[in-house]
């Protein structure tokens, strides 16, 4: 059992990415849309390329859907109105104007005469008329043109008639007005109509319900189908251009396949088979940080950001997909590309990226154009997206990439359709919207950085600014020190040009190297303004230690102000294993025969990476070249070649992905720039 602990303790980074790869291949297709894939690949207005395709089965020709919404758009024209008759309106209607008419008649002093009773009389048939007509309401619905047939429905009986014989509220007025003008006096007159207008309400009202359930019958009729396709019979020759009834037969067969192959029996099958391509996918983005990223590999976080990213935004296309395939292109999946340049290189950004867009063509419509459209804008990412720490660069960019969906749909329509004189605008603002989402990825790597400790070249930027809180405590405690990593800086600034290292990193981790000698500034040479060297106090084993010490103490420093571990890994590496040699040499004068030589051999690791590997040889150089009494260009040459040759035969860059040819080259920078430095202008006559 112990056996067993200890080997999975001893291979936890491997079953760790065993696990994570599991996790993410699963997750992909779980998030996948589920159904089969239809075997052939056709576009419209392009020719036929496989043999002659007969129908392998009977189908239906399955009607566009912009055929269906047409057909649906004319049956909610044309679709039946019902309106709900109330007969118990009129009888409340008249008991009111009774009561109403004996309050009014009284109060005014109206004789109760013959006559009264015979202008009730007219008032009432009045009533009678207008509720045997209709009187509607047009408080929910509008009104219709009086030429427009409608339903009336009496409890169970419903009859047709035109809108314009119900009476609406605006013709109420004028036909009380015409009825009772000729038959009584206006004094009469008057009290009536004010007394008519008051009680009576509608009695005809729209009938929503019935007339939804009438039309969703109407609907539930329309036909999806326009034709019937039999076994064995030709649907396109080898050649022949996909268009017309030959792509809707296409078409009708594509949806045909995919309900019939998508069935129980196979579910699992096609499962299998969707786990084996993305596992392939997959597979090759494990492979190659394994083969041509190797400190990326053996890093479990930085391999979880890259399969956490190509996890994300499969989730949020296949999320599109499944909602509305028509803002697929809505959705920003050039800011992978954006983020992986960031944190690591265009390689690394390009292939998690095309692997990614390879996963997605197996699901979404149209799977050439869009493998094809997010390629092209993959590649002008990759190129254009530089220095994202200048504001202006991102801003270009995402404009360039925007113009690239444009012109490529655009060219991909022309070929569709022959021409643009129909080209969909609204696909033109979907790839506006995606370039503004596009700036999201600035957040995101601000997030990554604080969720997976990375650093971006924005960080890089703000930490490289000498007035920064530590630089400038630094220039205050050790300002010969502050000098001293400014001109490493510089130095190792043009040596990563030379062999295309980290420009950015290198230079912000050469200005943090020493942080730790501000602890004790005068036990180093550089800050000794005064001529006197507390070491000449010490013995040797003691000097060596407070030496070696700054290190150590730059590292605790470093992590208490939070600085990153990139950065920090400059700090623990810039000495690597090397020997604090002339306090070794001291003290093998002072006492041979006692001499523990790990006393003076700082504790290491040895550089790993190109960029601390430049750090070391330039460190080594600029510290050394200030023992040069005569600084001329054969002294500075041969003082070079002496310290990195030194650090070769120690084999201080042994881990590093660093060539001998870059070594080379970096000899060549630090010995042009010292003799630049120390460049002695001739004396000019008095």
């Amino acid at each position: 059992m112990k056996n067993i602990i200890n080997r999975i303790y001893q291979n936890q980074s491997i079953i760790y990415k065993v696990f994570l790869f599991v996790l993410v291949v699963f997750s992909i297709v779980y998030f996948f849309p589920k159904g089969g894939k239809f075997k052939y690949e056709f576009q419209k207005g392009k020719p036929w390329q496989y043999e002659n395709l007969l129908a392998p089965f009977d189908f239906a020709i399955q009607k566009t859907e912009a055929e269906i919404n047409k057909e649906k758009n004319e049956l909610i024209k044309n679709s039946n109105i019902y309106f709900e008759y109330k007969g118990d309106v009129e009888t409340e209607v008249k008991k009111k104007f009774d009561t109403y008419y004996d309050e009014v008649i009284l109060n005014k002093g109206l004789k109760k005469e013959f006559e009264t009773s015979i202008y009730k009389k007219t008032a009432d048939d009045l009533i009678t008329f207008i509720y045997d007509l209709g009187f509607v309401d047009i408080s929910v619905k509008d009104e219709y043109a009086a030429d427009k047939s409608i339903f009336l429905r009496k409890q169970q009986e419903v009859s047709e008639m035109y809108y314009g014989r119900l009476i609406t509220p605006r013709e109420l007025l004028p036909l009380i007005n015409s009825t009772l003008n000729n038959q009584m006096n206006y004094a009469y007159k008057s009290v009536i109509t004010n007394i008519l207008t008051e009680v009576l309400v509608p009695n005809v009202f729209f009938d929503k319900e019935f007339t939804e359930k009438d039309l969703t019958e109407m609907l539930s009729t329309i036909s999806y189908t326009k034709g019937k396709i039999s076994a064995k019979e030709l649907i396109i020759a080898r050649g022949d251009i996909v268009e017309g009834r030959k792509l809707e037969v296409l078409n009708s067969l594509k949806q045909e396949y995919k309900s019939q192959i998508w069935t129980k029996k196979n579910y699992a099958w096609i499962l299998v088979g969707y786990i084996i391509l993305v596992s392939l996918a997959m597979g090759m983005l494990m492979l190659f940080l394994y083969l041509d990223r190797k400190e990326i590999f053996e890093n479990n976080t930085q391999v979880t950001f890259i399969f956490l990213n190509v996890l994300l935004m499969v989730f949020l296309e296949t999320l599109i997909i499944k909602q509305h395939t028509d803002y697929l292109y809505v959705v920003p999946i050039c800011i992978l590309p954006i983020v992986m340049k960031a944190f690591f290189d265009a390689r690394v950004a390009m292939f998690s990226y095309l692997l990614m867009v390879l996963m997605l063509g197996f699901v979404v419509p149209n799977s050439f154009e869009y493998i094809y459209l997010q390629t092209i804008a993959g590649f002008i990412t990759i190129l254009t997206v530089s220095d994202i720490h200048k504001r202006g660069n991102l801003f270009i960019s995402v404009i360039k990439i925007t113009l690239v969906y444009m012109l490529t749909y655009l060219a991909f329509y022309i070929i569709h359709e022959g021409g643009i004189s129909q080209i969909n605008s609204s696909y033109f603002v979907l790839f506006a919207l995606n370039g503004v989402l596009s700036f999201l990825s600035v957040f995101l790597i601000w997030l990554y950085e604080k969720l997976f400790g990375l650093v971006s070249d924005i960080t890089l930027l703000e930490l490289s600014n000498t007035n920064s809180v530590l630089l400038r405590e630094l220039n205050e405690k050790a300002p010969g020190t502050f000098q001293h990593s400014m001109q490493v800086a510089n130095l190792a600034e043009a040596a990563a040009n030379a062999i295309n290292a980290n420009v950015m990193l290198v230079r912000t981790g050469a200005l943090y190297h020493d942080i730790g000698k501000m602890l004790n500034p005068f036990y180093f040479t550089e800050n000794q303004s005064t001529g006197v060297n507390p070491h000449n106090e010490l013995p040797a084993k003691d000097s060596a230690k407070i030496i070696i010490g700054h290190v150590t103490e730059g590292i605790e420093l470093a992590k208490k102000q939070r600085l990153p571990d990139r950065i920090i890994d400059f700090i623990r590496t810039h000495h690597g294993t090397s020997l604090v040699y002339y306090f070794y040499k001291k003290e093998l004068e002072a006492n041979p025969e006692n001499v523990n030589i790990e006393d003076f051999r700082y504790p290491g690791p040895i550089p790993f990476s190109k960029e601390t590997s430049i750090l070391m040889m330039c460190d080594a150089a600029e510290a050394a070249s200030k023992s040069l009494t005569e600084p001329t260009a054969t002294a500075i040459d041969e003082l070079i070649e002496k310290i990195i040759e030194k650090q070769k035969a120690e084999g201080q860059f042994l881990n590093a992905n660093i060539t001998l040819k870059e070594i080379e080259s970096v000899k060549k920078v630090i010995k042009k720039k010292l003799k630049n430095i120390y460049h002695v202008r001739i004396e000019y006559p008095e």
